[in-house]
């Protein structure tokens, strides 16, 4: 459902609207100098209630309702512009916490970012000193070949008919067996590291499409960490990966925050079918694109 209201816009051109790529405590000149947003724009501020919003201009041609919802069904399209939007909000979360937008928030001008500012100021504020010292750490595990149950060689009379049906037989339950280790394991990683964590977020794993990996994935958890504690839980991936052999386990970032915000963007409108996973090939820890957000 869209929320698009009237044309009514501040000093942006009216065939320009305001992409949306974070909020921040504050902004410096230093920190966004030489940032370009998703249209290749500088970045900016606009700031109200105590807040800054850092933007950037996008073209209503590429970037405007009707435009974006035909973009976003390009993978090629969608993954050059998650690139771009997250080296921005990578570059504000190396300077302090930031509460990073959903992919493709547009609004139609500054005026109604300060809006946003303003109505979602107390809560954009709390969760902004809640991640203050922290940063998000993504771990992956992926099934181990070989490390899993084999089956055994069955015996027994028969024809050679029968002996392919019991070979394929001890094949499948070695196959099912080895799954089951394999989820257990991530499952038993994902509850210590969860333990350790500041918050947790555990993702669908993702398509081998998309990871790149040879193996399946079985764990694809995103932690929040604070940053003197990072040494101990580097440590604690490395016992939890030498206790479960079953699964090979990755740790990366760190990112900013995607796992544990609520973006500061309107009422979310349908998906138009583009796939989170394909944005968050920057490695961001959680869905960076939720479909496009208006107003």
């Amino acid at each position: 459902m869209s929320t698009t209201a009237d044309t009514a816009r501040g000093a942006t051109a009216p065939d320009t609207g305001v992409w949306l790529h974070g909020v921040v405590t504050e902004a410096a000149p230093a920190t966004l100098a030489g940032i370009t947003g998703v249209a290749g724009a500088p970045v900016r501020a606009v700031p109200a209630a105590g807040l800054v919003a850092v933007v950037s201009d996008a073209p209503l041609a590429e970037y405007g309702e009707e435009a974006l919802r035909r973009n976003l069904e390009d993978l090629g399209w969608l993954e050059r512009t998650a690139r771009a939007h997250h080296a921005v909000v990578d570059a504000l979360s190396r300077a302090g916490a930031v509460v990073p937008a959903r992919l493709a928030t547009v609004y139609r001008d500054d005026d109604r970012v300060a809006r946003m500012l303003a109505g979602r100021g107390t809560e954009l504020a709390g969760t902004l000193a809640r991640l203050a010292g922290r940063e998000e750490w993504g771990v992956k595990g992926y099934v181990v070949p070989g490390v899993t149950p084999r089956a055994e060689e069955p015996g027994g009379g028969g024809g050679a008919g029968t002996a392919y049906l019991r070979r394929r037989r001890a094949q499948l339950a070695a196959r099912a067996e080895g799954q089951q280790v394999a989820a257990d394991a991530a499952a038993a990683v994902h509850s210590a590291l969860a333990g350790y964590a500041v918050d947790a977020r555990r993702h669908a794993p993702q398509d081998r499409r998309l990871s790149g990996a040879p193996t399946a994935m079985v764990l694809n958890g995103a932690y929040l960490i604070d940053r003197d504690g990072l040494d101990g839980f580097s440590a604690l991936v490395g016992a939890l990966a030498d206790r479960h052999p079953a699964i090979r386990l990755e740790l990366t970032g760190p990112w900013p925050p995607y796992s544990f915000v609520t973006e500061p963007s309107p009422e979310p409108q349908r998906s138009p079918g583009a796939g989170a996973d394909a944005a968050r090939s920057p490695g961001a820890g959680a869905d960076a694109a939720r479909g496009p957000a208006w107003a």
